[in-house]
């Protein structure tokens, strides 16, 4: 399992740049930020799971609801022309097509505390299919690919924390995480159909994404006839209606077919506490490995390895400030959270280096923590080549995000 090689990596990294600065520089206390950090990161994955139970109890009582109500499978039937395409080995109409449904529309929407239990609900009716219950299916990579591709169509969280650090205008980056999330997605989409050899040039398949690139494309062209102050409002109240509007829908459905709402919903909740649980051996041990790469002084050596790359190639090296970001993105989302934050907190939340660094947090998910979240949740210790695509996707919106980024803002 890729992962596990990723995981000895991480650690034994660290250790060796560890000796190298006490050997070398004598920094002898190198070993005690490393212990340090492995600590503080078992503390932070525990707490991290311990902080979802209440959000995976809510939102897996509520999917409990809309799938005893007949909602979940209604959803289901409305993309399954494209979905059947796309995971071949799925039973037509079944209800995880409406489950992997609510997941994208919740990350679309930037909504992450939403898309995470129903991901985990998707993962467990997955694995109810899955032949090989320790090895990841192709319907399983397929969904945790454009999960961690991390299609995002409203950046709220991002534009807040412009606003937050006096941006002149939070929403300016809006439209270039629209362009680069779109192409990690689509890359992420071609990689899994290539592997899988799901036929592209399918009429159904091709006129979806025909379709999703011009409905992208009308998003943007509605973007710019909003003020950035009204494009924030409206977005976060779009959100919010849309989530309470399902919520009620599923509520309705619920009563219209006699179910015990107030019992789905305790059953559901039941398997969240459940699922919060088991993912808190496999969260810790992802991000004690992150914690102690970054506290041997890898990362920064790293980041000025790349902007004398970049000064060597021509290429603005002042980009080389926003690598962290897009290197820890898919090791960790706090961690590229907070390089993002300390990036507009040093160079100016309207500098080119603290736009990029929103558009690379804004243009995929956290792979390693999506892989390690929802294989885990399922027990699964094979990821065959999700791993693979899911970097690909990255690295696409990555490119993507670099390209970008001094087109739109210098």
């Amino acid at each position: 399992m890729i992962l596990n090689y990723i995981w000895i990596s991480l650690i034994l990294l660290a250790v060796l740049f560890g000796l190298i600065q006490a050997i070398c520089y004598g920094n002898v206390a190198v070993f005690t930020d490393i212990l340090n950090a492995t600590f503080d990161s078992a503390k932070t994955g525990f707490e991290l799971s311990l902080g979802l139970t209440g959000v995976l109890a809510l939102w897996m009582g509520i999917m409990k609801i809309g799938e005893r109500a007949g909602a979940v499978n209604t959803l289901g039937k409305a993309i399954n022309p494209f979905f059947s395409r796309i995971f071949p080995e799925i039973p037509k109409n079944h209800p995880v097509f409406g489950t992997m449904t609510m997941n994208f529309a919740a990350n679309m929407l930037g909504l992450d505390n939403a898309a995470t239990p129903m991901g985990l609900k998707a993962m467990t009716e997955l694995q109810e299919l899955n032949t090989d219950k320790s090895k990841a299916s192709n319907a399983m990579i397929m969904f945790v690919v454009l999960g961690a591709s991390g299609l995002t169509l409203i950046p709220t969280t991002i534009m807040a924390y412009r606003a937050q650090l006096g941006a002149a205008n939070p929403a300016d980056v809006f439209l270039p995480i629209l362009i680069a999330t779109y192409v990690a997605t689509l890359v992420g989409l071609i990689c899994v159909c290539v592997a899988q050899k799901i036929r592209l040039t399918s009429p159904v398949v091709l006129g979806t994404l025909i379709g999703l690139t011009a409905l992208v494309a009308g998003i943007v062209w509605g973007a710019t006839l909003l003020d950035p102050h009204t494009l924030a409002t409206v977005s976060a109240a779009i959100a919010a209606i849309l989530l309470l509007g399902v919520i009620c829908w599923f509520i309705i459905q619920a009563m219209v077919h006699r179910i015990n709402v107030y019992d789905a919903f305790i059953d559901g909740a039941k398997g969240g506490f459940q699922t919060a649980i088991g993912i808190i051996p496999y969260l810790i041990a992802i991000l004690v490995a992150v914690g102690m790469f970054r506290a041997c002084g890898a990362m920064t050596l790293l980041e000025n390895g790349i902007a004398w790359l970049f000064a060597a190639c021509g290429i603005n090296p002042d980009l080389a400030g926003a690598v962290p970001t897009a290197l820890m993105k898919p090791l960790s989302g706090s961690g590229a959270r907070g390089l993002m934050l300390e990036a507009m907190t040093t160079h100016g939340a309207d500098s080119l280096v603290g736009r990029l660094c929103c558009i690379l947090q804004g243009t995929t998910d956290t792979t390693f923590y999506v892989l390690a979240v929802y294989f885990g949740a399922v027990n699964i210790k094979d990821t065959r080549h999700a791993v693979a695509c899911c970097l690909l996707a990255d690295l696409a919106g990555a490119i993507a995000a670099f390209a970008i980024a001094p087109i739109f803002f210098g």
